[in-house]
């Protein structure tokens, strides 16, 4: 990776926004908030929507190669910090700790179910992602980003919601069956708002990375991708 390459550091300013937003997710969905007075959730729902977004433009300009190699990243350093947590755990406080170990447990030990959860269906919905997105571009060519970017992101945030939330709260008792399939759905509903809302942002980052490595390089690298993945599914 070059840092003089203006490519290099796309990649860098996404994998970075990519891979914060999900840790700081896991670390903090222990946290239910009330939605609309209607539904119950992770305040950690805010944040997923944002980094499918983001695998959508890693898409779009690094093709599938680079949502994978991010993914795999992601997911290594989300395990990373569910060790890392798991020791912290066991390892007693000092009697003058501003935090116990109760409440350090507490905070930490809920998001440590997300993280499992969330490490079972993160790598699951971002291949649907990619290849949702890649079937979509390939219809449509360079037109519609809107189409490729939300159609993707609707099936995969339905597989990483039902999975999450099943693993993350039914699983250690925190909700039944029946509340699990009502909050899920919810859920998985506010996704999708925030998911069309933010349609504006994507062509928003568009712009700006094509701003920012020029129209002409911009232009050859989707071209790039685009044409790597179609070779790709021939030879399939």
């Amino acid at each position: 990776m070059n840092l003089n390459n203006k490519k290099d550091i796309v990649f860098i300013i996404l994998a970075g926004f990519f891979i914060t937003n999900a840790i700081v997710a896991e670390l903090i969905g222990g946290k239910l908030v009330m939605f609309f007075g209607t539904f119950v959730q992770s305040v950690g729902i805010v944040l997923w929507p944002i980094v499918f977004i983001l695998t959508d433009i890693v898409n779009e300009f690094y093709g599938q190669n680079g949502v994978k190699k991010l993914s795999y990243i992601t997911l290594f350093l989300i395990a990373f910090t569910f060790l890392y947590l798991f020791i912290c755990i066991h390892i007693p406080a000092v009697a003058f700790s501003p935090v116990s170990d109760e409440n350090f447990k507490k905070v930490f030990g809920q998001s440590m179910y997300i993280m499992l959860g969330s490490m079972c269906a993160f790598i699951v919905s971002q291949f649907v992602d990619s290849g949702i997105f890649w079937m979509l571009r390939n219809r449509t060519g360079k037109k519609m980003i809107w189409l490729r970017s939300t159609g993707s992101t609707v099936v995969s945030q339905l597989v990483d919601t039902f999975i999450v939330q099943f693993i993350a709260f039914v699983i250690p008792g925190v909700w039944t069956m029946d509340v699990f399939l009502k909050n899920a759905s919810y859920g998985y509903g506010f996704k999708l708002l925030v998911a069309v809302a933010v349609i504006p942002v994507i062509y928003l980052v568009h712009y700006l990375i094509d701003k920012y490595l020029g129209d002409e390089v911009s232009h050859d690298m989707i071209q790039h991708t685009a044409e790597t993945n179609l070779h790709h599914k021939v030879e399939e």
